[in-house]
């Protein structure tokens, strides 16, 4: 008999775990704001579709592909990747002041786009309490180089720690800049045009996520976006309250939203590959126990 295919990532995986939390949404919104601050990026974006037509679009399509890669089969994986891999060699953008024709497909901006996602994912899961330690953040970081590779870098250039990460922000901020179009993804953002009858849920829901996700992004992005944010503690008190808040919803309720990436992965795989951040809790305790402590 043929074992179910655990994907590439699998239920034994940080990465499984983690994303099936709904603090990932707070988290996708943070990876925009974020990615919107590097300018030749973003013109990538701006040049080849209608951000303000087309975000939400965006990111759904975002979602819909994390959670292929994470909980799909191989198979599926690999096709997705391939598919935004193709789309991206046909994608082209221009700088207006040099009239630079360029690639949205460049390394350097594709490691952009991945750093940010991970930075926000990672960042936003931590300061709402989701139980990580150092060492299965490291390892979070580390099993990321495998969606990098998807979308077509050298996973050899890819951060594979925390500490890479971090460092590779220090070495790129120098070209983070805060554009019209930065702007532009700032105020849609903030208000999103939706249907009259839900304007009042944009007021509530809507505001606090985005708020929550500016406010969780590092001091220099709000000093580039121009608009302050509460100290660090008051928005990891807020992050940890709304964390806590969402995770009240029923996993059974939240996962069977389309198109059910997990529900489809717990089907395949059997009720033991149901995420939960207790089996990080166990891993750690196996891993990060008495022995090990002493032998360091």
């Amino acid at each position: 008999m043929t074992e179910p295919d655990p994907g590439l990532f699998g239920p034994a995986s940080v990465t499984w775990q983690v994303h099936a939390d709904p603090m990932m949404w707070v988290a996708g919104v943070r990876a925009l704001y974020l990615q919107a601050l590097h300018p030749r990026a973003l013109r990538g974006v701006m040049q080849n579709s209608d951000f303000r037509k087309d975000a939400w679009g965006r990111l759904m399509r975002t979602a819909g592909f994390v959670g292929t890669i994470t909980y799909g089969t191989t198979d599926a994986a690999e096709k997705a990747g391939a598919r935004v891999r193709r789309i991206h060699r046909l994608l082209k953008a221009t700088d207006p002041l040099t009239e630079e024709t360029y690639g949205v497909d460049e390394p350097d901006l594709l490691l952009w786009v991945h750093c940010a996602e991970v930075d926000s994912y990672l960042q936003v899961q931590r300061r709402s309490g989701y139980p990580l330690t150092d060492a299965q953040a490291d390892r979070y970081v580390d099993e990321h180089r495998t969606g990098a590779r998807l979308v077509g870098l050298d996973p050899d250039g890819v951060p594979a720690t925390v500490a890479q990460l971090a460092a590779y922000f220090e070495q790129v901020r120098h070209q983070l800049a805060s554009s019209s179009e930065a702007r532009d993804v700032d105020d849609f953002l903030r208000r999103p045009p939706v249907h009259p009858l839900l304007v009042p849920a944009r007021a509530t829901l809507w505001r606090h996520v985005a708020t929550l996700a500016y406010q969780s992004l590092p001091p220099f992005a709000h000093e580039l976006y121009g608009r302050s944010a509460p100290p660090a503690a008051t928005v990891d008190r807020r992050l940890r309250a709304t964390g806590t808040v969402l995770r009240t919803i029923p996993s059974r309720l939240r996962w069977k939203l389309p198109p059910g990436h997990i529900v489809n992965a717990m089907a395949r795989l059997g009720p033991g590959s149901r995420p939960t951040p207790y089996t990080l809790k166990r891993q750690a305790a196996i891993l990060d126990g008495p022995g090990r402590a002493q032998q360091q």
